[in-house]
C-alpha cells in the first residue's frame, strides 16, 4: 500500500505545476487536431442535429434569460447528471450562453423551493422536458457537478448578479450538500394527469410518492463520505462513481470556510475508499458500495454489486484526481489494473457491464465507457496498454442516435481530459 500525500498540502499534480498531460500529443496528434476533434463533439452534442445528434436544446427565456436542458434521449427526460455535466462542459469551452441558459433552466424548474418538500433547496434529478417533475429527489453527482462548474464558472468569467453570482450560488449548495437540516414530509408531488407512476432505470427504488420522507445532508460524517441519496432511507451507503476527491480538494480551499476541514478529510477518505471498493484482481468496482467499500445489494437495481453504468465512471474520478493532485500512488496501481483486465476482454469489444471478477453481464460495447477508460490512462503507467485506450477514444466517433446522452457526455469529457483541456479554473 502506497502512503497518501498529507491532507492541506498542495501534492505535486496539475494543480500545484499548471501543467496538464495531453495524452493525444504523447501518441503524436497535434493540438490542432484535438481541437478540432473536441469542436467538432460539442457542436454536434450541443448545436447538432436535434432528432440524432443534439444533446442540448434551447427552450425561450424568462426575466433571467434564455431557457435550455439537456437531455437523456432514451429515457426523455433531463437529469440533474445531465445538466451539471453539460455546464462543466461549457465552462471548460468558454461557452458562457450554453452554461448560463441550462443554470437557468435548472433553477426554474430543477430547484426544490417548495418548503413543505423534505428536499427543499436541492434540485429534482429527473424532470420532464416541459419542467414538470418525474422525481421529487435529489441525486447528489448532480450537486457535486452544479458546485465545481459554477466554481470554475466564477474563477473563469466573474461573478454576475442573481442565479448569475456564481460563486454565491456554489456555496449555498455545498454548504447545504453538508448541512440540510433533517425534514420528514410528503413531498408535494403530482404527476401528469393519466400518466403512469415513473421509476427511471437509473435511480430506480426510491419510496413510493405520497409516504413520508425523510431527507438530509449528502455527506455521511462518520465515514466522510458521498451519500447515494440523502436520506429516504438510503442513506446508509454510497456510489463510488459519486466520488470526487479532485473536487473535495479545492472545495477545502475555496468552499465555505467552516466546511474546509471536512473536504479535505473527504479527499483522503475517497481515496482509501478506491482502493477497498474495486476488485483486486480486475479493478472493477461496484455501482453501489457501503462505507467500507463492500458491493452493496440492492432489491431496486440487480446491478447495484456489479460493475455497470454508474461505474464507468469510478476510474475516470480517480485518475483525475491524480493527474490533478499526485497525492495517492495507489491510484496508478488502479489504473493499470483495470486497463489490464478491460485489455485482456479485447480493446474494441469488451463489455460494458461485469461482476466484479470479471464476468460479462452484456454485449455492448459503449463509447462512454471507452472514453472513461482511457481517462485512467492520466495515472496508469505509459506503455502499450494504456495507449492503446488513448487511441481506441482518439478513433471512436461522436456519439449519436438513441444512447447519444450518457455516451456523449462522458465522451466529450474525456476527450478534454485526455487532451489537457479540462483544467482547474482557479481565483484570479
Amino acid at each position: 500500500m502506497f502512503a497518501q500525500t498529507a491532507a492541506g498540502s498542495d501534492g505535486s499534480g496539475a494543480y500545484r505545476t499548471g501543467h496538464y498531460r495531453d495524452l493525444f500529443a504523447e501518441q503524436g496528434h497535434s493540438q490542432k487536431q484535438s481541437r478540432a476533434k473536441i469542436d467538432a463533439a460539442f457542436q454536434q452534442l450541443f448545436h447538432g442535429d436535434k432528432n440524432t445528434q443534439a444533446l442540448y436544446y434551447e427552450v425561450g427565456r424568462n426575466e433571467n434569460g434564455p431557457l435550455a436542458y439537456i437531455t437523456d434521449v432514451a429515457n426523455r427526460d433531463a437529469r440533474t447528471e445531465g445538466m451539471s455535466y453539460g455546464m462543466m462542459i461549457a465552462v471548460q469551452m468558454n461557452k458562457k450562453h450554453e452554461f448560463d441558459a441550462i443554470w437557468n433552466w435548472a433553477n426554474t424548474y430543477m430547484l426544490i423551493k417548495d418548503p413543505a418538500n423534505p428536499s427543499v433547496g436541492y434540485f429534482s434529478w429527473s424532470m420532464h422536458t416541459d419542467g414538470t417533475p418525474r422525481s421529487d429527489s435529489p441525486a447528489p453527482d448532480g450537486e457535486e457537478y452544479f458546485v465545481m462548474s459554477l466554481y470554475f464558472a466564477a474563477n473563469r468569467w466573474g461573478n454576475g448578479t442573481g442565479i448569475y453570482n456564481y460563486k454565491a450560488q456554489a456555496d449555498r449548495i455545498l454548504s447545504l450538500m453538508r448541512h440540510h437540516p433533517v425534514k420528514t414530509g410528503i413531498p408535494p408531488f403530482r404527476l401528469k394527469p393519466n400518466e403512469p407512476p415513473y421509476v427511471p432505470a437509473a435511480r430506480p427504488g426510491l419510496p413510493p410518492r405520497n409516504r413520508p420522507q425523510k431527507v438530509g445532508p449528502m455527506v455521511n460524517e462518520q465515514y466522510k463520505m458521498i451519500l447515494f441519496v440523502p436520506g429516504q432511507d438510503r442513506n446508509g451507503f454510497t456510489d463510488p462513481s459519486y466520488h470526487l476527491p479532485a473536487f473535495y480538494e479545492l472545495w477545502s480551499r475555496w468552499g465555505p470556510i467552516e466546511d474546509r476541514p471536512f473536504w479535505a478529510e473527504a479527499a483522503t477518505a475517497s481515496r482509501g475508499f478506491f482502493q477497498k471498493a474495486t476488485n483486486p484482481t480486475t479493478g472493477l468496482a461496484p455501482d453501489y458500495a457501503d462505507f467500507d467499500g463492500k458491493p452493496h445489494g440492492s432489491g431496486f437495481n440487480p446491478m447495484s454489486a456489479n460493475f455497470s453504468y454508474d461505474s464507468w465512471r469510478t476510474a475516470s474520478n480517480w485518475s483525475v484526481d491524480y493527474s490533478w493532485w499526485h497525492k495517492d500512488a495507489e491510484e496508478t496501481v488502479l489504473s493499470d489494473r483495470i486497463q489490464k483486465f478491460l485489455f485482456s476482454q479485447g480493446i474494441s469489444t469488451f463489455s460494458d457491464q461485469y461482476t466484479l471478477e470479471g464476468k460479462p453481464l452484456s454485449h455492448r460495447h459503449s463509447t462512454g465507457m471507452v472514453a472513461t477508460a482511457a481517462t485512467a490512462s492520466l495515472a496508469a503507467t505509459k506503455g502499450p496498454i494504456s495507449k492503446a485506450f488513448i487511441d481506441e477514444l482518439w478513433n471512436s466517433p461522436i456519439p449519436s442516435g438513441e444512447q447519444r446522452y450518457y455516451d456523449g457526455m462522458l465522451y466529450m469529457m474525456s476527450m478534454l481530459h485526455c487532451s489537457g483541456n479540462f483544467r482547474i479554473w482557479g481565483p484570479k
